[in-house]
């Protein structure tokens, strides 16, 4: 646990350099790889989390967790590369949607389950 605070704090100068460093945009090569590497991201983990979920396996949680954050970061791409305009709507429609699978996720990992037994 220390080394990840200690991970944090280091973080934080790094991002200080990048902001002050980084161009405000870039050529990209494997454009459509990126984006679609997310996409088949999410999808292999909605599908995993379906199928570990119906045959009750705990590990879903898991799975759910890691999609959650996927559906994050690529709602997060989303908005910070969209232009202005129509790509914008398009992209903050997008997001919704993911923040909606990202919601559930979340649920599914950490919400209360009927396998779970009350300790009253």
């Amino acid at each position: 646990m220390v080394l990840l605070g200690a991970a944090a704090a280091l973080l934080l100068p790094w991002m200080a350099v990048l902001a002050l460093t980084l161009p405000g945009s870039a050529r990209v090569d494997n454009w459509p790889l990126a984006w679609i590497g997310l996409d088949v991201l999410m999808a292999a983990g909605c599908a995993t989390t379906a199928l570990l979920g119906l045959r009750g396996d705990p590990r879903a949680r898991l799975t759910a967790s890691a999609t959650a954050a996927t559906a994050v970061l690529d709602a997060w791409f989303d908005i910070t590369t969209a232009g202005t305009g129509a790509p914008l709507a398009e992209a903050l429609l997008c997001a919704a949607a993911e923040a909606c699978l990202a919601a559930a996720c979340v649920h599914l990992a950490v919400g209360r389950h009927p396998d779970r037994r009350r300790t009253r």
